[in-house]
């Protein structure tokens, strides 16, 4: 994170990092499941969780990992990152197991496998058991 802005007049929330995407009106994301992405971490951190600083250090590593990996940084594999910077975040916080997680994210690819394109992909019952909904 490159620093952050006060946007309390825009209704979005303190100290929102400076490189997110932003217009005139707030936030704006790529891909339904990116703001999802942002607003989960948000609220982990709304709720103690873990300190912005401590998301930033997460975050920061996720993107250096990738890069060294091979991946360019052109931008579009940024909420990649976020999520994977999520993911461990929370496992060494001991919040989320990491076999849930793994199970969870195969229960979202195989419902993704499954749903027609242009469709919403939604969670089955054991899928909505390992996400606790």
């Amino acid at each position: 994170m490159t620093g952050a802005r006060s946007t309390e007049a825009s209704g979005m929330p303190l100290d929102v990092p400076a490189d997110l995407p932003c217009d005139a009106q707030g936030l704006v994301f790529s891909e339904p499941w990116q703001a999802q992405a942002f607003a989960l971490t948000l609220r982990l951190h709304e709720r103690g969780v873990f300190a912005w600083t401590e998301w930033a250090q997460y975050l920061s590593q996720a993107i250096r990992d990738a890069q060294q990996q091979g991946d360019p940084d052109l931008g579009d594999t940024y909420y990649t990152h976020w999520v994977s910077a999520l993911e461990r975040l929370l496992v060494d916080k001991g919040v989320a197991p990491p076999m849930a997680l793994s199970g969870l994210r195969q229960a979202w690819r195989n419902a993704a496998e499954m749903t027609p394109h242009g469709a919403p992909v939604t969670l089955g019952a054991a899928g909505r058991r390992l996400s606790g909904t």
